[in-house]
């Protein structure tokens, strides 16, 4: 465990280097990650205010605080490895990975953290300007507010795990890109990035919980916004847990069988 610290250390020292070098990129990733949910979250104010004051229980104020608080939610469990991969693969990059003495996940996840380490300041300014601007109803609850950090740890595993899974496909086939797309449309509806999910119809809702998507997103937004009851809070825990361990168990059995049939195809 000491040698891999260091390792994630040296990881974090260079990625946040290597990161800083690009601030045009870093500014464009922060543009898109604040404009998609700020997008939502006019379009259902508006919808709210033109259906008597309220969709489904969600007014304009509270409308705004689920999109606020979904922004900062999706920005600590994103990742992009489901873009990359198909790349490491098909140009032989991922040979020198193979090489060094500890899993290239660990790399992966340290990336993954720098990254976030660098631009949550700005997604936070971000948060509290929009707050000023949108005026949201934000109700907390100090068990589920202490309650969602665990969550977030939690949902940002669980995601990174299952993304990481899929990307492996390109051991099989060298072009994933239907397949990423079809990943990120179930995603963008699944996990509540489009709507609260109670506005979805039941048996979506039901489709969601039982899926991964629900827990990488909506659950702790919905924790942070006082939407849940204890039992329900206890239920979210258990199925990320149930989640955590089937990813890591797919993970493995994935990356196994990946390697045995992985050659560097070439640019």
């Amino acid at each position: 465990m000491s040698a891999l610290w260091d390792v994630y250390v040296q990881q974090f020292k260079t990625t946040i280097a290597t990161q800083l070098q690009y601030r045009a990129a870093l500014v464009i990733w922060l543009v898109g990650h604040i404009l998609e949910p700020l997008i939502y979250l006019v379009v259902w104010s508006t919808v709210s205010r033109s259906s008597g004051g309220s969709v489904s229980g969600f007014t304009p104020a509270e409308f705004a605080a689920y999109f606020i608080v979904l922004m900062l939610v999706n920005h600590v469990t994103f990742s992009w490895i489901m873009f990359e991969y198909d790349y490491r693969v098909r140009h032989g990059t991922l040979s020198f990975a193979l090489l060094r003495p500890v899993h290239p996940i660990h790399a992966d996840i340290a990336d993954n953290v720098s990254f976030k380490l660098i631009t949550l300041p700005m997604m936070s300014l971000a948060a509290v300007i929009l707050a000023l601007a949108f005026r949201p109803a934000l109700h907390w609850v100090p068990w589920a507010t202490a309650a969602c950090v665990p969550a977030l740890v939690l949902a940002f595993l669980v995601r990174f795990l299952v993304e990481w899974t899929l990307a492996l496909a390109a051991f099989w086939t060298t072009r994933v890109s239907a397949i990423n797309q079809m990943y990120f449309v179930a995603v963008l509806f699944l996990s509540g990035q489009v709507a609260p999910l109670s506005l979805f119809p039941f048996p979506l809702q039901v489709i969601a919980s039982l899926l991964p998507f629900r827990w990488m997103i909506a659950f702790p937004v919905e924790l942070l916004l006082g939407r849940l009851t204890p039992v329900e809070a206890l239920t979210g825990f258990a199925a990320q847990g149930v989640w955590l361990a089937l990813s890591l168990a797919l993970l493995r059995s994935v990356w196994r069988a990946g390697v045995r049939v992985y050659s560097a195809v070439g640019a």
